[in-house]
């Protein structure tokens, strides 16, 4: 095989393997563009799931969707201990520019600007000299009133108001994209929340797409009651076995190759159906096969090359951030499910490690702060990674 021609490498194919089986997921949002465009009141959506499953590709197709149908669309990623009024301000320009294009009215553009940049202003820390302030790159002076109050539970709704009625004006809507929304402070969770509620109630066209780890729902349910009826959740979970082949079979086809029967159940096998790890043991698989055929043998062959870079760049990049209590909980938690894909009783953690519970706390906490575990539900923790305790059982 050509390794310049490895359809699974990133970026080669039509369509990633992060999207494969997606359709019911794309066929929502595709309703949901068509309600809010026809003025229809419509919940948000927020879409969960592990890591590795393909949230933020899916989320880049939806953003590719909103946009085909002239929308103005933005995407934020979250960060932890960062605010939102940064990073959302950016993306709403973007989607403020995608819709200036259409408008007559230069004018009415500039107001809403103006009021984007008197929200972005807010924030600087009260009393921050003038060369340590951060400036938006708005070209306009920001406007004073609206927006600017410095509780964001009131900016953002006013904000999000004069955004959608500007995408109105062209006959169109905005969507805002937040990945890793679990991250998102919690103030800012609430104001965000606070903000769809009330443009559902007006029926303005702005809808806001989260993706995050399973956790995220009672994330937005501690902030607002409410958030329950405000948005439609999505769980994004490892492909079936049909949309698993379909993801390994169609770039093969494309590039006039084959694969046999044997091969796909030894992928399938391997993978677990995880996009990224399709994506892996494919472009792992394509490089080690000699003939336009590839069979079971090249995917075992081809197995350990995968594992050596999802070992560094996939599984390492993230056991790198814990420190060494946080390694010791982790251990325990990959010996407990005897590295299973499966959560573990926090109370049986504190019982293998011969410690107090209350006294494991500190570690458990920042590892769910960290994005490498999640609690579903009392008294369980889980791995947000697949395969993770797989791959610690096997470290020193």
């Amino acid at each position: 095989m050509d390794p310049v021609r490895n359809p699974f490498a990133p970026g080669a194919g039509q369509r990633p393997p992060e999207l494969a089986g997606r359709d019911r997921e794309l066929d929502a949002f595709e309703v949901v563009l068509e309600r809010v465009a026809r003025g229809r009141p419509e919940r948000s959506l927020v879409l969960t799931g592990l890591r590795g499953v393909g949230k933020t590709v899916l989320l880049g197709e939806l953003r590719s969707m909103a946009l085909r149908r002239g929308w103005g669309a933005g995407k934020v990623e979250a960060r932890p201990e960062a605010g939102l009024r940064r990073p959302l301000s950016a993306a709403l320009h973007r989607a403020i520019r995608d819709l200036a294009v259409r408008h007559r009215a230069p004018d009415r553009v500039e107001q809403v600007l103006a009021v984007l940049k008197a929200f972005a202003l807010k924030a600087n820390p009260d009393g921050a000299k003038l060369r340590d302030r951060w400036q938006p790159g708005i070209d306009v002076p920001a406007a004073q009133g609206r927006a600017d109050s410095g509780d964001i539970e009131i900016d953002l709704v006013e904000l999000f108001t004069e955004v959608a009625e500007l995408a109105a004006d062209v006959g169109a809507g905005i969507a805002l994209l937040i990945d890793e929304m679990q991250d998102v402070p919690t103030e800012d969770v609430s104001a965000l929340c606070a903000a769809c509620h009330e443009l559902s109630q007006s029926g303005a066209p702005l809808v806001v797409v989260g993706a995050g780890l399973p956790h995220l729902p009672a994330v937005l349910s501690a902030s607002k009651s409410y958030s329950e009826r405000l948005f439609r959740y999505v769980r994004i979970d490892r492909l079936d076995r049909s949309d698993a082949d379909r993801a390994v079979l169609a770039p093969i086809e494309r590039e006039e190759a084959e694969i046999t029967p044997d091969a796909l159940d030894a992928l399938f096998t391997i993978s677990g159906g995880y996009p990224y790890f399709v994506q892996s043991y494919g472009k792992a698989t394509w490089d080690a096969a000699v003939r336009s055929e590839i069979s079971a043998e090249d995917v075992r062959l081809a197995a350990p090359e995968a594992e050596s870079e999802l070992a560094v760049g996939f599984f390492g990049s993230r056991y790198e951030r814990a420190t060494p209590a946080e390694r010791e909980y982790l251990r325990a938690m990959a010996e407990l499910v005897e590295g299973r894909d499966e959560p573990a009783p926090t109370a049986s953690i504190a019982q293998y490690l011969e410690r107090r519970p209350s006294s494991l706390s500190p570690a458990r906490d920042s590892l769910i702060k960290k994005g490498l575990v999640y609690s579903g539900e009392r008294g369980l923790i889980a791995f947000t990674v697949p395969h993770f305790g797989r791959y610690l059982l096997t470290q020193d």
